[in-house]
């Protein structure tokens, strides 16, 4: 019946959310190559993926929206649900800041994306005091609860990224937050921006959560993170911004020269990317 097909449902999400959990261990961290639709969440999948994480820059943009708190609720479930169909590895999804500054509202969102498929979410503070994401984590927390998935809530702190503090005060900052967020029900921390090894490792030492870096310039290898204890690796909107500069340098070579040469090279067979993906139906 209904009911029964429900708990199923669940069951099955909350065992998919439990092993996502467990991907993130400090030292042997999960590598997350975020993708923005559903064509690029099967590929990264069949490349070896142990999950699947979406950058919410990728995703606005390959629905015709500018990245920052403006995605429409029902474009970005309508596009889970598409990367759902085609995956069968656990979905992580970076929600921003919720898409409001009300938890109320969080608690649909959050809903919403479960619903959609979501074991995970990234949910982002910016500029916002401590106390209103540790409101939304709480808010995401029982939205989870309710629905019997054990949601891993993945806390980013924008310290780093968004400079808020003197850098000589930016570990201590971070910390701080990853407490306050801890107490809140977060699972993981994500200082992104981070990049300097000696930073990362006393982040890493001050929070009782798995911390997660973002791929930015200067960040060290994955090796070398692996020592220092982080335990998710995100490749952010850096995937997406290289093929889409080189979209833009073959389309620019094309209407303004007449040459096809970047079309020409390094190209996956169309048969190859066909087979990839399933049947409608299926």
């Amino acid at each position: 019946n209904g009911m029964s097909g429900l708990a199923g449902w669940a069951g099955a999400r909350a065992d998919q959310a439990l092993a996502f959990h467990e991907l993130h261990r400090p030292g042997d961290p999960v590598l997350l190559a975020n993708r923005w639709d559903a064509g690029s969440a099967r590929l990264i999948e069949a490349s070896g993926a142990m999950a699947i994480a979406t950058t919410s820059a990728g995703l606005a943009w390959a629905h015709g929206y500018p990245d920052g708190d403006g995605l429409p609720l029902p474009v970005l479930t309508t596009a889970l649900s598409q990367i759902d169909r085609v995956i069968s590895v656990p979905l992580s999804v970076d929600i921003e800041a919720g898409y409001s500054a009300d938890p109320a509202h969080v608690t649909k969102v959050v809903e919403a994306v479960i619903e959609t498929g979501a074991v995970g979410i990234n949910i982002e503070d910016g500029r916002d005091p401590v106390d209103l994401l540790a409101a939304k984590i709480r808010a995401a927390r029982a939205a989870a609860t309710r629905l019997g998935i054990p949601l891993f809530i993945n806390a980013r702190i924008d310290v780093y990224l968004r400079a808020l503090v003197p850098a000589d005060g930016a570990v201590a900052e971070v910390i701080r937050r990853a407490a306050a967020y801890r107490e809140a029900g977060a699972d993981g921390v994500f200082p992104a921006g981070i990049v300097d090894a000696a930073d990362i490792r006393d982040v890493v030492a001050g929070s009782d959560l798995p911390v997660n870096v973002l791929v930015e310039p200067g960040l060290p290898s994955v090796t070398v993170l692996r020592d220092l204890g982080v335990a998710r690796v995100s490749a952010g909107s850096g995937i997406a911004q290289m093929l889409t500069a080189a979209a833009r340098d073959a389309v620019t070579e094309f209407l303004g020269q007449g040459r096809y040469d970047a079309m020409r090279g390094g190209l996956m067979g169309y048969g190859e990317i066909n087979a990839l993906y399933p049947p409608a139906g299926s």
